[in-house]
């Protein structure tokens, strides 16, 4: 396992996370829900196991259903209101991190495209390694 370690934060620098080692998964996701977290036509995020992060700040959580019927558990700050990490249930053992809150610099690969038939049409994920799901 790599020892190395990438930060993120949120805007206004009150929360943030450490993750140490490499991610079980990177991705891209087109699902409404991400769509609307993110404010864009896409969400990106980096997923790592639980033991390997580290929080730092006073988060608040919401919750909601994704389209699976699985809650998901958002964590966000409360004073500039970035959602900094989420959970996915019932696999609470990874904790997943938005690339654009990481410090420049955190290397990530683009490893899998979900609900790609949601996706704006304007929109081209690239990458012969990537895979993609509907």
């Amino acid at each position: 396992m790599s020892d190395r370690i990438r930060r993120a934060a949120c805007r206004c620098g009150q929360l943030r996370i450490t993750c140490t080692g490499e991610p079980v998964r990177v991705s891209v996701c087109h699902c409404r829900n991400c769509k609307a977290r993110s404010g864009s036509a896409f969400a990106v995020q980096a997923r790592f196991p639980a033991e390997c992060v580290r929080t730092e700040g006073e988060a608040k959580m919401w919750q909601q259903a994704g389209d699976s019927g699985n809650v998901a558990d958002f964590f966000f700050c409360g004073e500039c209101g970035s959602t900094l990490w989420f959970r996915n249930r019932p696999q609470l053992d990874t904790c997943a991190v938005p690339l654009g809150n990481f410090e420049p610099g955190h290397g990530f690969e683009l490893q899998f495209s979900v609900y790609e038939e949601r996706q704006e049409l304007w929109v081209s994920i690239i990458g012969d390694a990537i895979e993609r799901y509907d």
